[in-house]
């Protein structure tokens, strides 16, 4: 009996895939200000998931470099929660746009909370809170695919 191989895991499935996809966009419900050196999220081997328009998720930055599926990360900064206005697929690699502004990279995904809400963790030079960043009820969030890369 031959035994099911997870693709992300196992290297088979890249970034490469996603040929093209739209943008993922909505606005923040909750702005939030804190931020942690011992979080201990463990990030999902899979690099991509879907998010469906009425959905509510965490965003969360990161500064740790090594910030990749299937990873830990510990120091991080509470940004937000977003509802999804316009729903799609998100992949590691998307380019996070904040009030248009490019606050990171898309890092990958933490599911502590499931299935009330998916952690969406952020790879950012610093990282600041929500606050910090004077982030407001309403700000627009944008995951756009900035282009095609080995992950």
């Amino acid at each position: 009996m031959s035994q099911i191989s997870d693709p992300y895991s196992s290297g088979k499935v890249t970034t490469s895939l996603y040929a093209q996809k739209r943008d993922v966009s909505g606005s923040l419900v909750v702005v939030l200000d804190g931020r942690l050196d011992d979080r201990n999220l463990l990030l999902i081997a899979p690099m991509s998931r879907c998010l469906c328009r009425g959905q509510v998720h965490e965003l969360i930055l990161t500064d740790e470099p090594g910030a990749k599926p299937g990873g830990r990360v510990d120091r991080i900064a509470y940004l937000g929660f977003f509802a999804v206005e316009r729903e799609g697929v998100i992949v590691v690699g998307d380019e996070f746009l904040l009030d248009g502004k490019k606050i990171g990279i898309l890092a990958g995904f933490d599911e502590t909370h499931m299935p009330n809400h998916l952690n969406i963790l952020i790879q950012s030079p610093t990282r600041p809170t929500g606050k910090e960043l004077g982030c407001r009820l309403d700000s627009v969030v944008v995951f756009h695919q900035i282009g095609l890369r080995e992950q």
